[in-house]
């Protein structure tokens, strides 16, 4: 699962994994470390490599250094291509969220009530899903149209329906989807 912050990647892949029976690797929980230190790419690709070394699993996250690997083992990249104004309202209703109730995210971290008043992107995630939104969307667009012999399949969530397509076809009395087998 790739795209912007806020588009839902986390939500969908928890249930893509539940229904498929696969381990489900959040990326942001392996590269945040305590304190919101950031693993070193080597260490982060170690990481990633043995949790994907798999027959199965399903990862969401957007990080670049780790997207060769994870494609190269991937049946199929679920990209989201949402709106901007949506995903900037999921993001802001999700971060104030976590910042009211104190939600512990991954290692010990939690989103800062700061978020919300830096304008900075590395340092807020709200103005991050802004910022990064056109990028993102250009970026998984062009991917999914290039696919060179090998590529996993791409599926582009653009609304609520093909969500409901894709945990349908992936459902495993149904496996419609060529991404699937």
């Amino acid at each position: 699962m790739v795209g912007n912050s806020g588009s839902g990647k986390t939500t969908l892949a928890r249930r893509l994994a539940t229904l498929l029976d696969v381990p489900y690797i959040e990326l942001d929980a392996i590269y945040h470390q305590a304190n919101w230190t950031p693993l070193a790419d080597d260490e982060f690709l170690h990481h990633v490599n043995q949790a994907t070394a798999g027959s199965g699993w399903v990862t969401d996250g957007n990080y670049r250094v780790v997207q060769p690997l994870i494609w190269s083992r991937a049946d199929l990249v679920v990209y989201f291509d949402l709106p901007r104004w949506l995903t900037t309202l999921r993001v802001t209703r999700r971060t104030l969220r976590r910042s009211a109730t104190r939600e512990v995210l991954w290692n010990g971290n939690r989103e800062p009530v700061a978020n919300f008043t830096r304008w900075d992107p590395e340092r807020n995630v709200i103005r991050w899903s802004w910022v990064k939104h056109h990028e993102n969307s250009t970026r998984y667009r062009a991917a999914a149209a290039r696919r060179d012999p090998g590529d996993p399949a791409f599926f582009r969530i653009g609304n609520r329906k093909d969500v409901e397509v894709l945990l349908t076809s992936a459902n495993p009395a149904n496996r419609e989807h060529p991404g699937f087998h």
